[in-house]
């Protein structure tokens, strides 16, 4: 539990923040999306932040692939990754933390 506490506390600040910031945007998620795309300062920010997020969906796919999971099991992190960059892998690593936790109590 102790590797999870640090990513849940992170998910769950940053998931509220999200879901607030989201709740008092006056556009819909793609607009803004197509608006930082259309300047060129904004548009290397998303750029570097989808490149980050390809290297987590590939390091979670790798560690998935590790400890001999299908790779279905990741396809919901990855999904919420392509939308919300962050959330997916702070969300697999709290999920790993927890399981890791009652596979280790389960012996």
């Amino acid at each position: 539990m102790k590797k999870a506490v640090l990513p849940l506390i992170v998910l769950l600040a940053f998931t509220a923040y999200t879901a607030f910031a989201m709740s008092q945007a006056e556009q819909s998620l793609i607009d803004f999306g197509i608006e930082l795309m259309s300047d060129l300062d904004t548009a290397q920010v998303v750029i570097d932040l989808y490149i980050l997020a390809a290297l987590a969906c590939i390091w979670m796919y790798q560690d998935n692939k590790s400890r001999k999971k299908p790779f279905i099991a990741i396809v919901p992190y990855i999904a919420i990754t392509a939308v919300f960059v962050s959330i997916g892998p702070l969300l697999y690593l709290v999920v790993k933390g927890f399981s890791k936790e009652q596979g280790a109590g389960a012996t």
